[in-house]
């Protein structure tokens, strides 16, 4: 027997990950207004998912699921601080020891910031948490003597306290103050075109996690107007005031029921101007596995690890009610050798599923824990999609039709018939008619997980790391002497803006 084809065996894998992605604003969706023409061609040579979920729409959560292929409730990884209990299996862990060279570019969300998930090498960019202060593109933002003020304004609150009025006033619709090369969608792009450089003809595993187009909306200077707010089309699901539940449950990062068209035309011009960054380096990265000659046979993901309601319901962010833009997530799967180009999916799918369909492309099994479905194979997709938020106390299950949202906290329950109500706007739980629906989901949502045992939080922050150069130590000084650089740059940033 000839012996097998490397190429076919353990195809070059690149993982392209968003960050509050909603899984409409692509053009390949039928976006009205955006321009993401690179992204669109990607879809083009692959399969484009119109039913693809995350299982918790919250940032760590939601990637740790996607590398263990595991819901939250069994890796235990109920928000942005936390990090994996020992033993737990990950497709980069796997891939490597199938002896795949494996690496992580951007924004990744661990704790520790550089957790060996798997991966031989991470190049990093974080936003919040003690990431900002360990990662590799804050260090070198130091030594050129810049500061992302916009970011630190928006995700610290020692400077959100004392933000500019401008921040303010603008719900961070402001274009970036960092250079266009140093904005963190380019720093992201520029490495991860670096790590594709270094491949060969197969087992390559590349993850490249985008900050952007999480808030705050601050795209580089030329990029600002890429979009004119007066001649972008309203989302479907905007309405012009807030739902009272909506409210109840969360005021939002900026307050939801002082949200003026105005406002949100200029937030939504920003977030598509960020989005079309990333397609840009998208673009990048794609030619530069032309050029190799590694397109054709890569297996190449994108994908975010959740959505932004970005005007449904008069809100923008996340954090509250389980609606299918914070929910839903974009998902475009380019297979090796043009497998089922240009095709789309309807089928019920989630990021766990990305665990297991990867694994099988390149050959490996994956582990006992892992719960997804290959979509190679599974092409029918699940009967019911669930998933979980605010730490386990929100619930979610969700047919093609009906969705049922369950709020512990709250003593809430929100049934959608998604047929009649597809934007998520009139609650059927009371109605006599859905009564059997109400029960039957009801009964799968206890099945997938026992609510009165939830496991807690996993938290070790001397958990094992990576063993590179550019890994600080956890327990020397290096936090306390980047945190005071940028206290001093925030502090000449708030006396440069002050007026008069």
């Amino acid at each position: 027997m000839p012996p097998a084809d490397t190429d076919t065996q353990h195809p070059n894998i690149l993982l392209i990950h968003a960050d509050q992605h909603r899984f409409d604003c692509l053009g390949a969706y039928g976006h009205p207004d955006i321009r993401t023409p690179n992204i669109d061609a990607l879809a083009a040579d692959g399969v484009r998912y119109e039913n693809s979920f995350c299982p918790f729409p919250v940032c760590t959560p939601s990637r740790y699921s996607l590398l263990s292929g595991q819901y939250v409730h069994q890796h235990r990884g109920w928000d942005n601080h936390c990090t994996f209990p020992p033993g737990t299996e990950t497709f980069p862990a796997i891939l490597k020891q199938a002896g795949y060279k494996t690496a992580a570019v951007g924004k990744m969300h661990f704790t520790p910031t550089y957790l060996d998930v798997g991966f031989d090498e991470m190049v990093l960019a974080e936003q919040d948490g003690p990431g900002r202060w360990d990662d590799d593109y804050h260090r070198q933002l130091r030594v050129m003597g810049l500061a992302d003020v916009n970011d630190l304004e928006d995700q610290r609150r020692e400077y959100r306290e004392r933000a500019r009025q401008e921040y303010w006033d603008s719900r961070s619709a402001l274009p970036s103050n960092l250079p266009l090369e140093w904005h963190t969608t380019a720093w992201t792009g520029r490495r991860a075109i670096e790590a594709l450089e270094q491949w060969d003809e197969s087992s390559n595993l590349l993850m490249v996690g985008f900050i952007k187009p999480h808030h705050p909306f601050d795209p580089p200077k030329e990029w600002a107007d890429a979009y004119d707010p007066e001649s972008l089309h309203l989302p479907p699901d905007w309405t012009e005031s807030c739902f009272p539940r909506d409210l109840a449950l969360s005021k939002g990062h900026f307050p939801h029921n002082t949200l003026t068209e105005e406002d949100f035309r200029r937030i939504l011009a920003a977030y598509y101007a960020n989005i079309t960054f990333i397609d840009r380096q998208v673009n990048l990265m794609i030619d530069a596995l032309e050029r190799k000659g590694l397109y054709d046979n890569a297996l190449i993901i994108f994908t975010s690890d959740h959505g932004d309601y970005m005007g449904c319901h008069h809100m923008v962010g996340k954090m509250n009610y389980m609606y299918d833009p914070v929910i839903k997530v974009p998902l475009i799967v380019k297979y090796p050798g043009g497998r089922d180009a240009g095709s789309v999916s309807d089928a019920l799918v989630s990021n766990i599923d990305l665990t297991t369909t990867l694994l099988a492309q390149a050959h490996c099994a994956p582990a006992a824990a892992m719960k997804g479905l290959d979509l190679a194979q599974d092409t029918a997709g699940r009967e019911l999609v669930f998933a979980e938020s605010h730490g386990g106390a929100q619930v979610m299950a969700r047919s093609k039709t009906r969705k049922l949202i369950r709020h512990a906290g709250h003593d809430v329950a929100f049934f959608c018939d998604l047929e009649k109500d597809p934007y998520e706007q009139v609650n059927c739980h009371g109605e006599p008619a859905y009564q059997d629906e109400v029960r039957a989901l009801t009964r799968a949502l206890d099945e997938w997980r026992d609510a009165a045992s939830l496991p807690n939080k996993y938290l070790d922050e001397d958990a094992p790391v990576i063993g590179k150069t550019n890994v600080p130590l956890r327990h020397d000084s290096h936090r306390d002497e980047i945190s005071a650089y940028y206290r001093e740059k925030m502090a000449a940033a708030g006396a440069a803006n002050r007026p008069g």
